[in-house]
């Protein structure tokens, strides 16, 4: 009796183990992001969006939401990645239709609601722009993986800030992460084609 109770504990211990390690061979093989060992949830928060409505945890419920900070005001780095996410947008939408791009503005005091429509509709918009001030603005960028500081003391001040983008998961959790790349002769970027290769690995993952 003892020799079949131990066997049944040494058969469960390697069920165990073997399950283990399908589970980390079915992490996809990925460029430029990669996906966070434990999922978690976002801490509360509450910011307005580009048409004054209020953005908060809910938003996120059923979506990907694919995140990135910068302000209105950003000589390059913000112009840009508008620019690649748009171009990119029709096919990570192909992948996942409930896909949600939100620009976090880390500028609330020059970017208005006014402005971040225009800003936002001059790119795309099916886009979300969304602040708060900074006392909100300050953890929720934290808590996403993002920094951000004002540079300068007088009215015409720069924002330095991460280039990278957060996806939060249909379940409101901070699921995975894309950084930039140095390319040789031009500034660190996310090549679309990563990207987009890396979104759909990820989104079958997520979905087993």
């Amino acid at each position: 009796m003892k020799k079949l109770l131990l066997l049944a504990m040494v058969m469960c211990g390697l069920g165990a183990w073997f399950a283990t390690q399908a589970s980390k061979q079915t992490i996809p093989n990925l460029s430029t992001s990669y996906i966070f060992d434990n999922p978690r949830g976002l801490a509360p928060f509450a910011l307005r969006d580009q048409y004054g409505n209020k953005f908060d945890n809910q938003d996120l419920q059923d979506k990907w939401s694919l995140f990135f900070i910068g302000f209105t005001s950003c000589p390059d780095i913000c112009p840009t990645t508008l620019n690649k996410l748009s171009a990119a947008y029709p096919q990570l939408q192909q992948i996942a239709p409930n896909l949600q791009v939100v620009f976090v503005s880390a500028d609330p005091k020059r970017d208005t609601q006014a402005k971040m429509l225009d800003y936002i509709n001059f790119f795309n918009k099916d886009f979300k722009a969304v602040t708060a001030d900074h006392a909100q603005l300050f953890p929720f960028s934290r808590d996403l993986g993002f920094t951000y500081a004002m540079v300068g003391d007088d009215a015409n001040y720069q924002v330095d800030h991460s280039a990278s983008y957060v996806l939060v998961s249909p379940k409101g959790e901070k699921f995975a992460v894309f950084k930039t790349q140095q390319q040789p002769g031009k500034a660190p970027q996310i090549i679309n084609a990563q990207l987009i290769s890396d979104f759909e690995r990820i989104v079958r993952f997520q979905q087993g």
